[in-house]
């Protein structure tokens, strides 16, 4: 069964999160994501408000930038949401927007040398193990959480190009796409992360997880052809939807069949109805996806 979520874009105050997500867990919703956008919400600070305000909602962050983050916090971080709420929180990592790290003086040299690092002793932190590691990145000397996981926590990493996405096979438990990405793009992601994991010897589950720009209502197309737009985008076939729950349906189906086992909508960054959004999610959309 493909999981069908909803993106809560940090375009919005954060004030607004709990009312979204209180309607999110009231109408069924299986995952609202969050975004670490610089220089809006907390990624961990807002998922971890919205699992406190909702009962069965899982939350997912995509994603963390690593430059901006010691992978032991990062470790702790996640530790205690999934202690807190076991099974609920979903954690992406990623490169973050180049830019941005720019700004505040963490762009590394060499991302995917970064992200390697990260993920390779983030999930070691998070298995229970006590890692001493001296990288170009990332350096712990006797470090181990106190309080691990109790169960196995799944690391997603965010990934585009074909180094990341073989990256992710090789040290990921899950992928995230951007909503760049058309079916095409997911067969074309999946054979690139199964060459990872082949090259790493890995036959264990990985979730792909893609973000699907969505519109609806009365004014939905031109306001998907806004966001592209906005990006610097053209118009690509099978690239973004506009319409009603059967359209929308129609184009989650298609990201599935090309290999996607979570797809996410993502509203336009100027959706008018947040809390309408999700529950269009929700109660129409998810009745017509298997």
């Amino acid at each position: 069964m493909t999981t069908l979520g909803a993106v809560l874009r940090p375009q919005l105050p954060p004030e607004r999160l709990r009312d979204v997500a209180r309607l999110a867990d009231d109408v069924g919703l299986e995952e609202l994501w969050l975004w670490e956008d610089c220089f809006r919400e907390g990624g961990i600070s807002a998922a971890a408000a919205a699992l406190a305000w909702t009962e069965r909602l899982r939350v997912g962050v995509g994603l963390l930038p690593v430059p901006l983050r010691n992978v032991a916090v990062v470790a702790m971080e996640a530790a205690t949401l999934h202690r807190m709420f076991p099974g609920r929180a979903v954690l992406g990592v990623g490169h973050g927007v180049q830019e941005w790290m720019g700004q505040v003086g963490a762009r590394p040299e060499s991302p995917l040398t970064l992200l390697r690092e990260h993920l390779d002793a983030l999930r070691a932190l998070l298995r229970g193990e006590r890692l001493s590691t001296r990288g170009r990145y990332v350096t712990l000397n006797d470090v181990a959480l106190d309080w691990p996981p109790s169960t196995p926590v799944p690391v997603l990493a965010g990934a585009t190009g074909p180094r990341t996405l073989r990256l992710a096979g090789e040290a990921a438990d899950g992928t995230v796409l951007t909503s760049s990405t058309t079916p095409d793009g997911v067969r074309r992601a999946r054979r690139l992360i199964d060459e990872g994991r082949a090259s790493a010897g890995r036959s264990d589950p990985h979730r792909v997880v893609v973000y699907l720009l969505t519109a609806t209502g009365p004014d939905a197309d031109a306001r998907l052809k806004a966001e592209f737009e906005s990006e610097g985008l053209g118009p690509v076939p099978d690239l973004g939807v506009a319409g009603d729950a059967g359209a929308v349906a129609a184009a989650v189906r298609r990201l599935a069949d090309a290999g996607a086992d979570a797809v996410i909508l993502q509203p336009t960054g100027d959706e008018p109805d947040p809390e309408g959004f999700v529950r269009f999610a929700a109660e129409e959309v998810r009745a017509l996806v298997p």
